[in-house]
């Protein structure tokens, strides 16, 4: 009874955030002046094309209904959601017309899911590590050289450090591209060759940054941990520096860690769509980009709803994974 109330309320939680999400999404472009599809058709007549009064009243009245911009915003509102949720469809892109919106979503979201994943993983991973060696030894020289690198580091933006990136690396000393350009077959292994190649600028502005937080986080836990009865207790009955630092401080102070991991997910995957943009990444921020600069409403309302549910997803599995990690939870 009381696993199906937890998964119940995390389940509704879920549902909760990405309508409410999605919902502003769907509004706040609509507030902005400017009609795009008055935008297209501009955009057709200024390169000189003479088209009958009629044909282009026509147009407006079909790319209207097109696109779903008939009607009031409720009615909008409505069809919107009736259309996403029955054939999970969110009508053609205005910017790539007609490439529907879903299909653009498919190819940039598995490029903006790696990246991302990528980069919370390797950072999490040594953050933590590095933050319990700095911990565990926190008088070292070595141990406070760390927090204060880390400290430095982590209030810089992911777009900051982004650039002072490029600037050392794609400028000064031009080891990597500035500009993400594959080459080769995809699926080949010279393909994954040059995608890791191209990426690693991308992944490092956003795993440094990362890195500070999870080191930070780590050793004031581990100095904390180290002095707690308990430990001292391992200590007394001879354990090794080794088994009272791996059993007793990092499996405690790991906890906490995959709690913050869960709630970091966004602020991850926010920071790598503006690295996307910056990089001309082929995922999901660059393709925010270009329908925010098109005014393509279908294209930023589907690919910022994607973005949300991803981003929801995988801090309800976390969450949902949580209790089996740390008894005292499951046990409440």
């Amino acid at each position: 009874m009381h696993t199906i109330r937890f998964l119940a309320s995390r389940i509704a939680t879920y549902l909760l955030v990405v309508w409410i999400g999605v919902t502003i999404v769907f509004f706040v472009p609509r507030f902005v002046p400017g009609n795009p599809v008055d935008a297209m058709l501009g955009k057709i007549m200024s390169q000189g094309t003479t088209m009958d009064p009629v044909l282009v009243e026509t147009m407006r009245k079909t790319l209207t209904q097109l696109f779903g911009l008939e009607g009031t915003l409720w009615e909008q509102y409505s069809s919107f959601l009736q259309r996403v949720l029955i054939t999970r469809d969110f009508g053609p892109s205005l910017s790539y017309y007609p490439t529907p919106v879903s299909l653009l979503i498919a190819k940039a979201l598995p490029w903006s899911l790696g990246l991302m994943l990528t980069a919370l993983l390797i950072s999490w991973t040594l953050g933590n590590l590095i933050g319990l060696l700095a911990g565990y030894h926190n008088k070292s020289i070595v141990s406070k050289t760390i927090e204060t690198s880390a400290m430095i580091v982590y209030p810089i933006p992911y777009y900051i450090f982004a650039l002072l990136l490029v600037i050392l690396f794609a400028y000064v000393w031009p080891i990597f591209p500035f500009v993400f350009q594959v080459s080769g077959t995809p699926g080949t292994w010279p393909w994954m060759v040059s995608v890791a190649y191209n990426s690693v600028l991308p992944l490092m502005s956003i795993v440094i940054v990362s890195l500070g937080w999870w080191i930070i986080s780590m050793k004031a836990m581990a100095i904390d941990i180290k002095e707690e009865d308990f430990v001292q207790y391992a200590r007394y009955r001879g354990a090794s520096d080794n088994t009272v630092m791996v059993r007793y401080v990092a499996q405690t102070a790991i906890l906490p860690q995959i709690t913050v991991l869960a709630l970091s997910i966004g602020g991850v995957f926010g920071g790598s769509l503006i690295t996307e943009i910056l990089f001309g990444f082929p995922g999901m921020g660059s393709l925010i980009y270009k329908a925010i600069l098109g005014s393509d409403y279908n294209l930023m309302v589907g690919a910022i709803s994607i973005s949300i549910v991803a981003v929801a997803t995988a801090t309800l599995i976390l969450d949902l994974v949580y209790p089996f990690i740390d008894p005292r939870i499951r046990y409440n």
